[in-house]
Protein backbone atom coordinates (compact mmCIF):
# COMPACT_ATOMS: atom_id res chain seq x y z
CA UNK A 1 0.00 0.00 0.00
CA UNK A 2 1.19 3.28 -1.08
CA UNK A 3 2.97 5.29 2.24
CA UNK A 4 2.53 8.92 1.80
CA UNK A 5 4.31 9.64 5.00
CA UNK A 6 7.32 7.67 3.53
CA UNK A 7 7.30 9.46 0.67
CA UNK A 8 7.10 12.54 2.21
CA UNK A 9 9.79 11.44 4.38
CA UNK A 10 11.90 10.41 1.13
CA UNK A 11 11.56 13.94 -0.59
CA UNK A 12 12.36 15.93 2.73
CA UNK A 13 16.03 13.33 2.78
CA UNK A 14 16.65 14.60 -0.34
CA UNK A 15 15.99 18.06 -0.38
CA UNK A 16 17.99 18.69 3.14
CA UNK A 17 20.78 16.63 1.44
CA UNK A 18 20.89 18.43 -2.18
CA UNK A 19 24.57 17.88 -2.60
CA UNK A 20 24.63 14.68 -1.57
CA UNK A 21 21.33 13.85 -3.79
CA UNK A 22 23.40 15.39 -6.61
CA UNK A 23 26.65 13.33 -6.29
CA UNK A 24 24.56 10.40 -6.49
CA UNK A 25 22.58 11.36 -9.39
CA UNK A 26 25.64 12.59 -11.35
CA UNK A 27 26.82 9.31 -11.06
CA UNK A 28 24.46 7.34 -12.45
CA UNK A 29 23.55 10.48 -15.31
CA UNK A 30 26.98 10.45 -16.50
CA UNK A 31 27.23 6.37 -16.78
CA UNK A 32 24.03 6.62 -18.68
CA UNK A 33 25.14 9.40 -20.84
CA UNK A 34 27.74 8.01 -22.09
CA UNK A 35 26.39 4.21 -22.45
CA UNK A 36 23.76 6.24 -24.82
CA UNK A 37 26.71 7.76 -26.98
CA UNK A 38 29.20 4.99 -27.33
CA UNK A 39 26.45 3.00 -28.51
CA UNK A 40 24.38 5.07 -30.69
CA UNK A 41 28.18 6.14 -32.22
CA UNK A 42 28.30 2.34 -32.77
CA UNK A 43 25.11 2.25 -34.53
CA UNK A 44 26.09 4.95 -36.43
CA UNK A 45 28.92 3.31 -38.63
CA UNK A 46 26.61 0.02 -38.55
CA UNK A 47 24.26 2.34 -40.32
CA UNK A 48 27.39 3.64 -42.90
CA UNK A 49 28.30 -0.06 -43.61
CA UNK A 50 24.88 -1.00 -44.51
CA UNK A 51 23.79 1.55 -46.61
CA UNK A 52 27.19 1.35 -48.34
CA UNK A 53 25.85 -2.32 -49.55
CA UNK A 54 22.11 -1.38 -49.63
CA UNK A 55 21.62 -1.62 -53.20
CA UNK A 56 23.96 -4.14 -54.30
CA UNK A 57 23.61 -7.47 -53.88
CA UNK A 58 26.23 -8.61 -51.61
CA UNK A 59 27.40 -11.38 -53.63
CA UNK A 60 28.22 -9.44 -56.52
CA UNK A 61 31.32 -9.34 -58.72
CA UNK A 62 32.27 -6.21 -60.76
CA UNK A 63 34.30 -6.60 -63.98
CA UNK A 64 35.65 -2.84 -65.24
CA UNK A 65 38.88 -2.44 -67.63
CA UNK A 66 40.93 -0.03 -68.56
CA UNK A 67 44.53 0.29 -70.24
CA UNK A 68 47.25 -2.50 -70.04
CA UNK A 69 50.35 -0.87 -67.96
CA UNK A 70 52.82 -4.09 -69.01
CA UNK A 71 53.68 -5.07 -72.81
CA UNK A 72 53.18 -8.67 -73.07
CA UNK A 73 53.59 -11.47 -75.51
CA UNK A 74 54.59 -8.57 -77.72
CA UNK A 75 51.96 -6.50 -77.68
CA UNK A 76 52.86 -2.93 -76.25
CA UNK A 77 51.95 -1.45 -72.64
CA UNK A 78 49.05 1.45 -73.06
CA UNK A 79 46.38 -1.04 -75.28
CA UNK A 80 43.25 -0.26 -74.44
CA UNK A 81 40.37 -3.31 -73.47
CA UNK A 82 37.28 -3.08 -74.17
CA UNK A 83 34.25 -5.62 -73.32
CA UNK A 84 31.73 -6.96 -75.57
CA UNK A 85 28.71 -8.77 -75.44
CA UNK A 86 30.56 -11.76 -75.96
CA UNK A 87 32.32 -11.70 -73.04
CA UNK A 88 29.14 -11.57 -71.17
CA UNK A 89 28.21 -15.11 -72.90
CA UNK A 90 31.71 -16.37 -72.43
CA UNK A 91 31.49 -15.86 -68.69
CA UNK A 92 28.04 -17.74 -68.74
CA UNK A 93 29.45 -20.74 -70.74
CA UNK A 94 32.35 -21.09 -68.46
CA UNK A 95 30.96 -21.00 -65.46
CA UNK A 96 27.52 -21.34 -65.85
CA UNK A 97 26.73 -22.96 -62.56
CA UNK A 98 28.60 -19.93 -60.34
CA UNK A 99 26.79 -17.40 -61.62
CA UNK A 100 23.17 -16.37 -60.61
CA UNK A 101 22.92 -13.16 -62.11
CA UNK A 102 24.55 -11.49 -65.04
CA UNK A 103 24.06 -7.85 -66.98
CA UNK A 104 26.48 -5.30 -68.62
CA UNK A 105 26.47 -1.91 -68.48
CA UNK A 106 26.69 0.75 -70.83
CA UNK A 107 26.58 4.27 -69.40
CA UNK A 108 25.79 7.51 -71.13
CA UNK A 109 25.00 11.25 -69.65
CA UNK A 110 21.62 12.78 -71.41
CA UNK A 111 19.35 15.73 -71.17
CA UNK A 112 15.70 14.52 -70.59
CA UNK A 113 12.82 16.14 -71.35
CA UNK A 114 9.05 15.76 -70.97
CA UNK A 115 7.00 18.79 -72.11
CA UNK A 116 8.17 22.00 -70.84
CA UNK A 117 10.48 20.13 -67.39
CA UNK A 118 14.22 19.02 -68.34
CA UNK A 119 16.90 18.04 -66.65
CA UNK A 120 20.04 16.12 -66.59
CA UNK A 121 20.35 12.83 -65.50
CA UNK A 122 22.74 9.36 -65.84
CA UNK A 123 21.61 6.81 -68.09
CA UNK A 124 22.38 3.09 -67.53
CA UNK A 125 21.55 0.65 -70.66
CA UNK A 126 21.46 -2.83 -68.94
CA UNK A 127 19.76 -6.80 -69.15
CA UNK A 128 17.08 -7.76 -67.29
CA UNK A 129 18.96 -8.91 -64.79
CA UNK A 130 20.46 -5.90 -63.47
CA UNK A 131 17.19 -5.11 -61.62
CA UNK A 132 17.98 -8.31 -58.74
CA UNK A 133 21.79 -6.98 -58.84
CA UNK A 134 20.79 -4.04 -57.98
CA UNK A 135 18.08 -4.80 -55.58
CA UNK A 136 15.98 -2.14 -57.77
CA UNK A 137 11.80 -2.44 -56.91
CA UNK A 138 9.76 -1.40 -59.27
CA UNK A 139 6.69 0.82 -58.02
CA UNK A 140 5.12 1.28 -61.06
CA UNK A 141 4.82 -0.44 -64.59
CA UNK A 142 7.79 -2.78 -65.25
CA UNK A 143 11.37 -3.26 -65.58
CA UNK A 144 13.18 -3.94 -68.67
CA UNK A 145 12.70 -7.83 -70.22
CA UNK A 146 13.99 -9.85 -72.77
CA UNK A 147 12.07 -8.86 -75.66
CA UNK A 148 13.05 -5.30 -75.18
CA UNK A 149 16.77 -6.62 -75.38
CA UNK A 150 15.66 -8.65 -78.45
CA UNK A 151 13.80 -6.13 -80.29
CA UNK A 152 16.16 -3.34 -79.33
CA UNK A 153 12.97 -1.42 -78.17
CA UNK A 154 13.23 2.29 -77.15
CA UNK A 155 11.88 2.03 -73.79
CA UNK A 156 12.80 3.21 -70.62
CA UNK A 157 12.39 2.49 -66.82
CA UNK A 158 12.87 5.99 -65.11
CA UNK A 159 14.17 6.54 -61.05
CA UNK A 160 11.48 7.76 -58.37
CA UNK A 161 13.12 11.24 -58.07
CA UNK A 162 13.33 11.25 -62.41
CA UNK A 163 9.28 11.19 -61.95
CA UNK A 164 8.90 14.08 -59.80
CA UNK A 165 11.09 16.18 -61.42
CA UNK A 166 9.70 15.72 -65.22
CA UNK A 167 6.01 14.58 -64.29
CA UNK A 168 4.73 17.10 -62.45
CA UNK A 169 0.92 16.53 -63.30
CA UNK A 170 0.93 13.27 -64.47
CA UNK A 171 1.49 9.57 -64.28
CA UNK A 172 4.68 8.69 -66.13
CA UNK A 173 3.83 5.23 -67.23
CA UNK A 174 2.99 5.25 -71.23
CA UNK A 175 3.82 8.95 -71.95
CA UNK A 176 7.37 9.54 -73.85
CA UNK A 177 10.23 10.84 -72.32
CA UNK A 178 12.77 13.15 -74.80
CA UNK A 179 16.28 12.10 -73.95
CA UNK A 180 18.90 14.09 -76.21
CA UNK A 181 16.54 14.68 -79.07
CA UNK A 182 15.10 10.79 -79.13
CA UNK A 183 11.78 9.71 -77.59
CA UNK A 184 11.31 6.75 -75.37
CA UNK A 185 8.46 5.26 -73.96
CA UNK A 186 8.58 5.03 -70.20
CA UNK A 187 7.64 1.77 -68.83
CA UNK A 188 8.04 1.64 -65.28
CA UNK A 189 9.09 3.45 -62.42
CA UNK A 190 11.19 2.51 -60.09
CA UNK A 191 13.17 3.26 -56.25
CA UNK A 192 16.09 2.16 -54.68
CA UNK A 193 17.66 2.04 -51.77
CA UNK A 194 21.62 3.54 -52.77
CA UNK A 195 20.21 7.53 -52.36
CA UNK A 196 19.05 10.17 -54.62
CA UNK A 197 21.85 9.67 -57.06
CA UNK A 198 20.40 6.25 -57.49
CA UNK A 199 16.62 7.46 -58.32
CA UNK A 200 17.89 9.92 -60.42
CA UNK A 201 18.86 7.21 -62.94
CA UNK A 202 17.64 6.73 -65.92
CA UNK A 203 17.45 2.82 -67.55
CA UNK A 204 17.00 1.61 -70.71
CA UNK A 205 17.83 -2.29 -72.85
CA UNK A 206 21.18 -2.55 -73.53
CA UNK A 207 21.21 -3.76 -77.14
CA UNK A 208 19.18 -0.88 -77.78
CA UNK A 209 21.75 1.70 -76.25
CA UNK A 210 24.19 -0.54 -78.53
CA UNK A 211 21.89 0.62 -81.65
CA UNK A 212 21.42 3.85 -80.74
CA UNK A 213 24.45 5.49 -79.00
CA UNK A 214 27.10 3.19 -81.00
CA UNK A 215 26.31 0.98 -83.52
CA UNK A 216 28.19 -2.01 -81.69
CA UNK A 217 28.53 -4.31 -79.32
CA UNK A 218 30.91 -2.53 -76.87
CA UNK A 219 30.05 -2.53 -72.98
CA UNK A 220 31.59 -0.60 -70.54
CA UNK A 221 31.55 -2.73 -67.60
CA UNK A 222 29.90 -6.33 -66.86
CA UNK A 223 28.21 -7.10 -63.28
CA UNK A 224 27.09 -10.37 -61.83
CA UNK A 225 26.36 -12.01 -58.60
CA UNK A 226 27.79 -15.33 -57.73
CA UNK A 227 25.72 -18.70 -56.42
CA UNK A 228 24.23 -17.57 -53.15
CA UNK A 229 25.43 -21.22 -51.80
CA UNK A 230 29.45 -20.62 -52.97
CA UNK A 231 31.34 -20.14 -49.29
CA UNK A 232 34.15 -16.85 -49.08
CA UNK A 233 36.74 -18.93 -49.73
CA UNK A 234 35.10 -20.48 -52.87
CA UNK A 235 33.53 -17.21 -53.71
CA UNK A 236 37.23 -15.64 -53.52
CA UNK A 237 38.73 -18.12 -56.10
CA UNK A 238 35.79 -17.91 -58.29
CA UNK A 239 36.74 -14.17 -59.18
CA UNK A 240 40.40 -14.76 -58.97
CA UNK A 241 39.57 -17.62 -61.86
CA UNK A 242 37.48 -15.22 -63.58
CA UNK A 243 40.08 -12.82 -63.57
CA UNK A 244 42.71 -14.56 -64.25
CA UNK A 245 40.97 -16.07 -67.19
CA UNK A 246 39.81 -12.72 -69.13
CA UNK A 247 43.56 -11.80 -68.87
CA UNK A 248 44.34 -14.52 -70.47
CA UNK A 249 42.00 -14.24 -73.04
CA UNK A 250 42.57 -10.33 -73.67
CA UNK A 251 46.08 -11.30 -73.43
CA UNK A 252 47.26 -9.30 -70.44
CA UNK A 253 50.03 -10.16 -68.32
CA UNK A 254 49.15 -11.80 -65.34
CA UNK A 255 50.83 -9.18 -63.19
CA UNK A 256 48.81 -5.94 -64.76
CA UNK A 257 46.37 -4.85 -62.18
CA UNK A 258 45.12 -2.17 -64.59
CA UNK A 259 43.79 -3.42 -67.39
CA UNK A 260 41.27 -6.02 -66.00
CA UNK A 261 39.71 -5.09 -62.31
CA UNK A 262 37.68 -7.80 -60.92
CA UNK A 263 36.29 -6.52 -57.69
CA UNK A 264 34.10 -8.88 -55.32
CA UNK A 265 31.96 -7.57 -53.07
CA UNK A 266 32.27 -10.83 -50.70
CA UNK A 267 35.80 -9.53 -49.87
CA UNK A 268 34.51 -6.32 -48.87
CA UNK A 269 31.67 -7.82 -47.44
CA UNK A 270 34.03 -9.86 -44.82
CA UNK A 271 36.23 -7.03 -44.08
CA UNK A 272 33.20 -4.86 -43.07
CA UNK A 273 31.62 -7.93 -40.95
CA UNK A 274 34.99 -8.10 -39.16
CA UNK A 275 35.41 -4.90 -38.20
CA UNK A 276 31.54 -4.25 -37.13
CA UNK A 277 31.89 -7.34 -35.23
CA UNK A 278 35.39 -5.87 -33.35
CA UNK A 279 34.09 -2.60 -32.74
CA UNK A 280 30.76 -4.45 -31.28
CA UNK A 281 33.26 -5.86 -29.00
CA UNK A 282 35.18 -2.95 -28.27
CA UNK A 283 31.85 -0.71 -27.43
CA UNK A 284 30.05 -3.45 -25.44
CA UNK A 285 33.31 -3.83 -23.48
CA UNK A 286 34.04 -0.16 -22.85
CA UNK A 287 30.05 0.52 -22.48
CA UNK A 288 29.51 -1.97 -19.81
CA UNK A 289 32.91 -0.53 -18.15
CA UNK A 290 30.63 2.28 -17.75
CA UNK A 291 28.00 0.44 -16.56
CA UNK A 292 30.28 -0.94 -13.84
CA UNK A 293 32.35 2.57 -12.90
CA UNK A 294 28.68 3.61 -12.31
CA UNK A 295 27.56 0.79 -9.84
CA UNK A 296 31.19 1.20 -8.22
CA UNK A 297 30.27 4.97 -7.89
CA UNK A 298 26.79 4.74 -6.81
CA UNK A 299 27.67 2.27 -4.11
CA UNK A 300 30.27 4.08 -2.85
CA UNK A 301 27.87 7.12 -2.55
CA UNK A 302 25.35 4.90 -0.84
CA UNK A 303 27.86 3.13 2.08
CA UNK A 304 28.94 6.58 2.38
CA UNK A 305 25.20 7.94 2.91
CA UNK A 306 24.30 5.05 5.31
CA UNK A 307 27.41 5.62 6.90
CA UNK A 308 26.83 10.04 7.11
CA UNK A 309 23.42 8.31 8.26
CA UNK A 310 24.05 6.52 11.62
CA UNK A 311 23.32 8.48 14.25
CA UNK A 312 19.70 9.41 12.57
CA UNK A 313 19.41 5.91 11.99
CA UNK A 314 20.03 5.38 15.75
CA UNK A 315 17.53 8.33 16.61
CA UNK A 316 15.00 6.52 14.46
CA UNK A 317 15.39 3.47 16.52
CA UNK A 318 15.45 4.54 19.97
CA UNK A 319 12.01 6.27 18.84
CA UNK A 320 10.66 2.79 17.92
CA UNK A 321 11.55 2.69 14.28
CA UNK A 322 11.36 -0.90 12.75
CA UNK A 323 14.75 -2.08 11.17
CA UNK A 324 12.11 -2.76 8.20
CA UNK A 325 11.06 0.87 7.75
CA UNK A 326 14.48 2.30 8.00
CA UNK A 327 15.75 -0.01 5.13
CA UNK A 328 12.92 1.01 3.18
CA UNK A 329 13.56 4.82 3.77
CA UNK A 330 17.23 4.01 2.50
CA UNK A 331 16.61 1.88 -0.31
CA UNK A 332 13.75 3.69 -1.70
CA UNK A 333 15.44 6.79 -1.52
CA UNK A 334 18.33 5.31 -3.23
CA UNK A 335 16.30 4.07 -6.11
CA UNK A 336 14.41 7.28 -6.61
CA UNK A 337 17.60 9.05 -7.17
CA UNK A 338 18.67 6.56 -9.72
CA UNK A 339 15.16 6.59 -11.68
CA UNK A 340 15.40 10.22 -12.18
CA UNK A 341 19.44 10.57 -12.72
CA UNK A 342 19.03 7.70 -15.08
CA UNK A 343 16.15 9.42 -17.30
CA UNK A 344 17.95 12.55 -17.03
CA UNK A 345 21.31 10.79 -18.44
CA UNK A 346 18.53 8.88 -21.25
CA UNK A 347 17.50 12.62 -22.19
CA UNK A 348 20.32 14.70 -22.70
CA UNK A 349 22.55 11.09 -24.06
CA UNK A 350 19.29 10.74 -26.92
CA UNK A 351 19.43 14.56 -26.96
CA UNK A 352 23.40 15.17 -27.80
CA UNK A 353 22.99 12.32 -30.68
CA UNK A 354 20.46 14.15 -32.17
CA UNK A 355 21.92 17.59 -31.93
CA UNK A 356 25.34 16.47 -33.49
CA UNK A 357 24.23 13.50 -35.54
CA UNK A 358 24.19 15.56 -39.05
CA UNK A 359 27.56 16.49 -38.32
CA UNK A 360 29.05 12.81 -37.84
CA UNK A 361 28.39 12.05 -41.23
CA UNK A 362 31.50 13.57 -41.94
CA UNK A 363 33.34 11.05 -40.11
CA UNK A 364 31.20 8.19 -41.61
CA UNK A 365 28.60 7.90 -38.52
CA UNK A 366 24.68 8.16 -39.94
CA UNK A 367 22.06 8.61 -37.89
CA UNK A 368 23.37 7.62 -34.69
CA UNK A 369 20.32 6.16 -32.54
CA UNK A 370 20.31 3.75 -30.10
CA UNK A 371 17.69 1.51 -28.95
CA UNK A 372 15.69 3.10 -26.33
CA UNK A 373 15.51 -1.07 -25.04
CA UNK A 374 19.16 -1.13 -24.61
CA UNK A 375 19.37 2.10 -22.44
CA UNK A 376 16.16 1.15 -20.52
CA UNK A 377 17.98 -2.26 -19.45
CA UNK A 378 21.19 -0.30 -18.52
CA UNK A 379 19.28 2.15 -16.36
CA UNK A 380 17.14 -0.83 -14.37
CA UNK A 381 20.89 -2.45 -14.53
CA UNK A 382 22.09 0.53 -12.40
CA UNK A 383 18.52 0.93 -10.41
CA UNK A 384 19.00 -2.49 -9.12
CA UNK A 385 22.60 -1.76 -8.42
CA UNK A 386 21.92 1.11 -6.68
CA UNK A 387 19.27 -0.84 -4.67
CA UNK A 388 21.81 -3.08 -3.59
CA UNK A 389 24.37 -0.95 -2.73
CA UNK A 390 21.75 1.01 -0.34
CA UNK A 391 20.10 -2.26 0.97
CA UNK A 392 23.37 -4.07 2.27
CA UNK A 393 24.58 -1.34 4.09
CA UNK A 394 21.25 -0.05 5.24
CA UNK A 395 20.42 -3.83 6.58
CA UNK A 396 23.64 -3.72 8.78
CA UNK A 397 22.67 -0.26 9.83
CA UNK A 398 19.29 -1.34 10.69
CA UNK A 399 20.99 -4.31 13.33
CA UNK A 400 23.11 -1.70 15.53
CA UNK A 401 21.47 -0.62 18.57
CA UNK A 402 20.64 2.75 19.32
CA UNK A 403 23.09 3.25 21.76
CA UNK A 404 25.94 2.38 19.55
CA UNK A 405 24.61 4.20 16.39
CA UNK A 406 23.99 7.43 18.68
CA UNK A 407 27.76 6.91 20.22
CA UNK A 408 29.12 7.02 16.29
CA UNK A 409 31.72 9.39 15.07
Amino acid sequence: MFDLDLWREIFQSVNKNRTRSLLSGFTVAFAILLFVLLFGIAKGLENTFAEAFADDATNSIFIRTGETSTAYKGLQAGRKIQLKNEDQDYIVDEYGNKVEYITSRIYKSVNASFQNEQNNYQLRAVNPDHQYLERTKVIHGRYINEADIQNETKVVVIGRLVDEDLFLKTTPIGKYINLNGIQYKVVGVFEDDGGDNEERMIYMPLSTAQRIYGNNDYVDQINLSYNPELDFDSALDFSLDLEENLKKKFLISPVDQRAIRVRNLATEAQQVNQMTTGLGIIIIVIGFGTLIAGIVGISNIMIFIVKERTKEIGVRKALGAAPKSIVSLILLEAILITTIAGYIGLLVGMGVLELIGPSLETYFIKDPTVSTNLVISATITLIIAGGIAGYIPAKNASRIKPIVALRDD
